[in-house]
């Protein structure tokens, strides 16, 4: 939770600060005297709270250095998205089954986009709408000849790749779904394996 800053002091209050009555019988100069220094202390003692507060939501802000394990979700939204790019890469060469590769891409990124939700949901939001500072290590690249799969990251092919290669790619992103639902439960296994059924769909169906 964030570290509210207290409200300023309302005008003409001293803050606590307790003034002489009998000050109020003495002459205009000498009753003007007294409550100017009560009015410096006040606003001194406010402007030092506000410092302070500062001071303290600034460490605050600062204390978890945590470097946290990435989201397992995270890898499907990475293969996600390589898919959508290579689904509309694929257009410039197979311009005949554009109808087909835009559907594969526009579905591709829904599921991305869904999975990063989730993913944003479990590390939460403040409540005034803004997301805490959550530092995740980035995912390694796959070792030459890893499945992009299995190490978690799918960057899209440098040349626009043929239907066979989109339904090569579409299988192992199926395959990769599945097998991560199996080890979630509840909305996140659901949402693994509607994904899964999709890149099946997609595989068989529109790139038959």
């Amino acid at each position: 939770m964030p570290i509210r800053l207290p409200a300023p002091p309302s005008a003409g209050c001293t803050s606590g600060i307790p003034v002489d009555r009998h000050q109020s019988q003495h002459s205009n100069a000498g009753a003007g005297r007294p409550r100017i220094v009560d009015r410096r202390t006040a606003l001194r003692l406010a402007g030092g709270t506000t410092v302070g507060a500062l001071a303290i939501g600034a460490v605050a802000g600062c204390t978890d250095k945590k470097v946290y394990e990435p989201d397992p979700l995270a890898a499907q939204e990475v293969l996600a998205r390589a898919d959508a790019a290579a689904a509309t890469a694929a257009i410039a060469v197979t311009p005949q089954q554009h109808a087909a590769l835009t559907a594969i891409a526009n579905e591709r990124t829904e599921h991305a986009d869904a999975l990063r939700a989730e993913i944003n949901r479990v590390i939460g939001v403040y409540g005034d709408g803004t997301t805490p500072a959550h530092r995740t290590r980035e995912l390694t690249p796959p070792a030459s000849g890893a499945s992009a799969g299995a190490s978690g990251t799918a960057a899209p092919p440098t040349q626009p790749p043929s239907i066979d290669e989109l339904r090569t790619r579409l299988t192992k992103s199926q395959q990769s779904a599945g097998d991560l639902a199996r080890t979630q439960s509840g909305y996140r296994a659901g949402l693994l394996a509607s994904i899964s059924a999709a890149c099946a769909a997609q595989a068989g169906v529109l790139l038959a």
